[in-house]
């Protein structure tokens, strides 16, 4: 919960800063899935479990702030948990901030290209709660550094409103819970321009 509240500060700053700068920028939500080696690809140093499928909600802003660039963040999760090899529950959250360069072709259609640093927390939940003097929780965090590129095509389909397929490629430093240090999310969002 810190983390998503520290990343939706960060959202109010950008966009306070993005007025200031009057450039623009993108609000949008999305869905998706994350394909990663399977179990069976695992090579020693990874454990055979993949960190792939299920449904992913994403959350994504971004600010123009010179010449087509500016900075863009995301958060994705995992809709529902999985089991980790097959006994205990998980769920995968990727947060990242990006830079991103968002050339335009005509009035309805634009690209967006970006590259940047985050982490992928993966959730592990025990079933039952420990708690601290702040709050209780029912779940162990791992949380690995991570790199992302991406792309995504948008389209305007009336106004300021848009729709955009995207893909992203993760790499997850240390990623040893898994069977591979690699995923790629893919996905479509809908959302709007100011």
């Amino acid at each position: 919960m810190r983390k998503f509240i520290l990343f939706a500060s960060s959202v109010v700053l950008l966009l306070a800063a993005s007025a200031a700068f009057g450039q623009g920028g993108d609000v949008a939500i999305g869905f998706g899935t994350l394909m990663a080696p399977s179990a069976a690809s695992a090579s020693p140093q990874y454990s055979t479990q993949t960190l792939g499928g299920g449904l992913y909600p994403t959350f994504s802003v971004d600010f123009l702030i010179r010449h087509r660039m500016g900075v863009e963040g995301e958060l994705s999760w995992r809709g529902s948990q999985n089991l980790y090899q097959g006994y205990e529950p998980f769920r995968p959250i990727f947060y990242n901030i990006n830079g991103i360069w968002a050339p335009k072709f005509g009035s309805r259609l634009g690209a967006e290209l970006m590259a940047g640093i985050g982490a992928a927390s993966i959730r592990f939940y025990t079933g039952t709660y420990q708690c601290s003097f702040v709050t209780c929780t029912d779940y162990t965090s791992v949380n690995h550094f991570m790199g992302d590129v991406g792309a995504g095509l948008k389209y305007y389909v009336h106004g300021h409103i848009f729709v955009r397929p995207e893909v992203r490629l993760y790499l997850i430093h240390n990623n040893f819970e898994f069977s591979s240090g690699r995923a790629v999310r893919a996905g479509a969002s809908i959302g709007y321009s100011f």
